[in-house]
């Protein structure tokens, strides 16, 4: 674990790859696309937690349809560095059965927790499952999951900021940033 004045160094340290006006750019896409694909479809919005809370809470002001919303938590890294087995903490408690599905989520790195949480819907029988993630790290670990709408693609480095965090600390910024040396 690290503490407050340790994640204030990586801050300082941190390399900026995407500022707040990128993503705000980002955001109006994304918007723009879902705005057209949901337009009379009274979906179900799933935001993935803890990661997708600051796309979810900047993305959804934006959307001009009608819609539920409810939040799923599913974890594989739990204030690590690395993922591991994934664990459910919340899954929906709206009923989905033939409803169109949107689930929001900060990032696609290699895909394993995305997936796990789509089967997981599929097997509640949506109408259709679409996904949308601010950010896809660019690498060839991959297990082949894409996301429906991705905002925009990153370096294949630690990364936090927009919902992304570092240890538990920087999820809140309004930028990307990369760890030094990571």
């Amino acid at each position: 674990m690290i503490d407050q004045a340790q994640a204030d160094k990586v801050l300082q340290e941190a390399d900026l790859l995407h500022d707040s006006n990128e993503i705000n750019q980002v955001l109006d896409k994304m918007a723009s696309r879902l705005n057209d694909i949901y337009a009379d479809k009274d979906p179900i919005v799933f935001c993935v937690m803890n990661g997708g809370i600051v796309l979810a809470g900047m993305l959804l002001p934006k959307l001009t349809f009608s819609f539920r919303f409810d939040y799923l938590h599913a974890t594989r890294y739990r204030e690590q560095v690395s993922g591991a087995e994934l664990h459910w903490l919340k899954r929906n408690d709206i009923d989905i059965n033939e409803r169109n599905v949107l689930v929001i989520d900060d990032i696609l790195d290699e895909g394993h927790t995305l997936a796990a949480i789509v089967e997981d819907l599929l097997k509640q029988h949506p109408a259709d499952i679409k996904t949308a993630v601010l950010a896809e790290k660019k690498h060839d670990r991959s297990n082949g999951f894409k996301a429906d709408i991705t905002g925009l693609g990153l370096v294949d480095r630690y990364v936090f900021g927009m919902g992304m965090d570092y240890k538990g600390y920087l999820r809140h910024l309004d930028a990307i940033y990369a760890v030094k040396g990571l």
